[in-house]
C-alpha cells in the first residue's frame, strides 16, 4: 500500500513539474517579438504595423490546435501532444531565422502557433480538473518565467551577438530539447494521478458535452470575451513597450530592454505570490483589484513625469495583472457551470489567440496613424472595459442560464 501511494505521489510531482516546464517553453517565444520587432522591421524593410501580418497567422495555428486540443489529447495523450507541439514550435522559430523573405516568416508563424495552442488548452484543462487554484497560479507563473527570459535572451542576442536571429535560434533549440524530454517521459503521463479505488467526484474532463450545446450559452461567450480583452492587454504592452520607449521616448535600447524584462519579471513574481494568497483573497477581489491597480499603473505610463516612471509603471502593471488570467481560468466552472467548463476552457484559450492577434495589431495601426503614445491611452480604455465586463459576469453567475435559440 505504501509503495502504491509513493508511486501516486511521484506521478503527481512528475506531471506538475513537466507542466511547469512546458509553460516555461510557451512563454519564451512570446517574450521575444516585442524586443526583436524593430530589428526584424529593419531586416525586411517593413512598416511599423507590419506586425499585423504575422500575428493573425500565428493565431490561426493557435486557434486550430486549441479547438482540437480535446480530441488530440484523447487520441494521443498529453505527453505525445506536448512532445509534438514543442517540436513543431521549435522548428517554426528556427525557421524564422533562415527564411530570406518576410512572407515566409509569416507562414512559419502559423506553424509556431499550431504548436503552442494544444499545449496551452490541454494543460489548463488538466490543471483545472485535477488541482486547485493555487497550482493554476503557479502554472502560469511558469509561463511568466519563460516570457521574462524571452526579452533578456533577445536583448543579449541584439547587444552581444548582434542578431535578432540568434535569439530565435536559442529559444527554438530549447523547444526541440523539451520535445525530446517529453518523448523520454511519455510513460509518466499514462499513469493515474491518484491511487484511490473508491469512486471520485466527476471532474471537468469527465463531461462529454457537445460543443454546439456549449456555444448556445451566453455566459460562455461572455467568458470568452473576458479572455479576449485581458490577453489583448497583456500581449499589447509586452509587444509595444520596447518600441514606445526607444522610438517615441528616446530611451537607450539596453535600458528599454530592462524595462520590457521588468514587466514580465514582476508579472512572474505576482503569479508566484498569488499562488500563496489566492485562496484567502478570493477570485473576485483578486481579479478586480488587479485590474484597478493595473489601470493606475497605466495612467502613470501615460503621464510619464520622468524617465524612471516608465520602469515603475511597467513593473507595477506586470505585478497587478499577473493573477488575473489564472483566476479567470479557475473560475470558469462558476461562470458557465461544470458541464460546460471543459469546452469553455478550450474556447477561452482560442479567444486569447484572437485577442493576441487583433488588439496589438489594431494598436499598431493606430500608432502608425497617430503616435506610439496612443498605445498606453488605449490600454487604459480597455482596462476600464475589462472591469465592467467582469462585474457583469459576476452579476450573471446566479440567475438561471439562458440558452440562445
Amino acid at each position: 500500500m505504501k509503495a502504491i501511494k509513493k508511486i501516486s505521489i511521484n506521478s503527481k510531482i512528475g506531471l506538475i513539474l513537466l507542466a511547469f516546464i512546458s509553460f516555461i517553453s510557451l512563454g519564451m517565444p512570446d517574450g521575444l517579438l516585442g524586443v526583436a520587432w524593430p530589428s526584424i522591421r529593419s531586416s525586411f524593410s517593413l512598416p511599423l504595423d507590419a506586425i499585423g501580418m504575422l500575428l493573425p497567422f500565428s493565431v490561426a495555428g493557435y486557434l486550430t490546435s486549441s479547438f482540437l486540443s480535446g480530441s488530440l489529447i484523447s487520441r494521443w495523450g498529453i505527453g505525445r501532444v506536448l512532445a509534438g507541439s514543442c517540436a513543431i514550435t521549435g522548428l517554426g522559430l528556427i525557421g524564422y531565422t533562415v527564411v530570406p523573405v518576410w512572407w515566409m516568416m509569416v507562414l512559419l508563424g502559423a506553424l509556431a502557433g499550431l504548436g503552442a495552442g494544444a499545449i496551452d488548452a490541454g494543460l489548463n484543462t488538466f490543471v483545472a480538473a485535477n488541482f486547485g487554484e493555487g497550482l493554476m497560479q503557479w502554472l502560469h507563473a511558469s509561463y511568466g518565467i519563460g516570457i521574462t527570459l524571452g526579452p533578456i535572451i533577445m536583448t543579449f542576442a541584439l547587444t552581444t551577438l548582434n542578431s535578432w536571429r540568434m535569439g530565435y535560434r536559442i529559444v527554438g533549440s530549447f523547444q526541440v530539447f523539451l520535445a525530446i524530454c517529453f518523448v523520454l517521459t511519455l510513460s509518466i503521463w499514462n499513469q493515474k494521478t491518484s491511487s484511490k479505488t473508491t469512486e471520485e467526484p466527476k471532474r471537468l474532463t469527465d463531461y462529454k458535452t457537445p460543443m454546439m450545446k456549449t456555444l448556445r450559452r451566453p455566459r460562455v461567450w461572455l467568458s470568452m470575451f473576458l479572455f479576449f480583452l485581458y490577453v489583448g492587454i497583456e500581449v499589447s504592452l509586452g509587444t509595444w513597450i520596447y518600441s514606445l520607449l526607444t522610438e517615441s521616448r528616446g530611451i537607450d535600447p539596453a535600458a528599454a530592454g530592462l524595462v520590457a524584462g521588468s514587466y514580465w519579471a514582476t508579472f512572474t513574481i505576482g503569479r508566484i505570490a498569488a499562488g500563496i494568497y489566492a485562496k484567502k483573497v478570493g477570485t473576485n477581489l483578486l481579479i478586480q483589484g488587479g485590474i484597478v491597480i493595473a489601470l493606475f499603473g497605466t495612467l502613470i505610463l501615460i503621464w510619464n513625469p520622468f524617465e524612471m516612471a516608465n520602469l515603475i509603471a511597467v513593473a507595477f502593471i506586470g505585478f497587478a495583472i499577473a493573477p488575473i488570467f489564472p483566476a479567470l481560468m479557475s473560475g470558469t466552472s462558476n461562470r458557465v457551470n461544470e458541464e460546460f467548463a471543459a469546452n469553455t476552457i478550450g474556447l477561452q484559450i482560442a479567444a486569447t489567440g484572437l485577442g493576441t492577434a487583433i488588439i496589438p495589431s489594431v494598436l499598431g495601426v493606430l500608432a502608425r496613424q497617430f503616435s506610439l503614445e496612443i498605445i498606453p491611452l488605449c490600454l487604459a480604455i480597455v482596462f476600464v472595459g475589462l472591469l465592467g465586463l467582469y462585474r457583469l459576469s459576476i452579476a450573471q453567475q446566479n440567475p438561471n442560464t439562458v440558452i440562445i435559440k
